[in-house]
């Protein structure tokens, strides 16, 4: 069964913690020093947030399924749309060990698919745990200073190409 998956970027983690948790009526499925996640059963999401580098608003949406089958049909479907993205196998995001591909929007907007195999202590495998403390006054690792908080592929148009028509900021 798939579950929507929204990762926002956030500049003050703490104050976000409060505001989405008296939001979403409960408090968070785990917290790090830079990132905190809610698990919710209704409506079914995968809610994160993080303050790892980047204007603070959507970084990413997507689709996190329970198996190995229902990732390899999305995989499909987003090849019949017609995206390209980024297939990243096995690897390490967001606490997680996970299966994952990304594809981007006509919009540039990253979507990932995947399924989470394990929880993992680290942000990445590229980062320890002293790494994660959120906006470290320390060196950036590489997820900190990428675009996105995960990997997502760069957008596939250029930012301001699509203008409304007359004066609505609406499509």
């Amino acid at each position: 069964m798939k579950r929507f998956h929204v990762h926002l970027k956030v500049a003050d983690l703490d104050a976000s913690i409060a505001f989405y948790s008296r939001l979403l009526g409960a408090e968070p499925t785990r917290i790090e020093g830079d990132y905190a996640k809610w698990m919710l059963d209704e409506p079914r999401i995968n809610f994160a947030i993080s303050c790892r580098g980047g204007t603070p608003g959507v970084d990413h949406l997507g689709f996190q399924v329970d198996s190995e089958p229902e990732l390899a049909a999305i995989k499909e479907a987003a090849r019949a749309a017609g995206t390209v993205g980024l297939d990243e196998g096995e690897t390490t995001c967001c606490y997680a060990r996970s299966e994952k591909h990304w594809v981007v929007d006509p919009d540039g907007l990253a979507w990932e698919h995947f399924h989470t195999l394990a929880d993992i202590p680290v942000f990445s495998s590229g980062t320890s745990a002293s790494d994660n403390a959120c906006c470290a006054a320390t060196a950036p690792t590489e997820a900190a200073s990428a675009k996105s908080a995960c990997r997502a592929p760069a957008p596939a148009v250029a930012a301001g190409s699509c203008r409304p028509s007359g004066n609505s900021s609406c499509c």
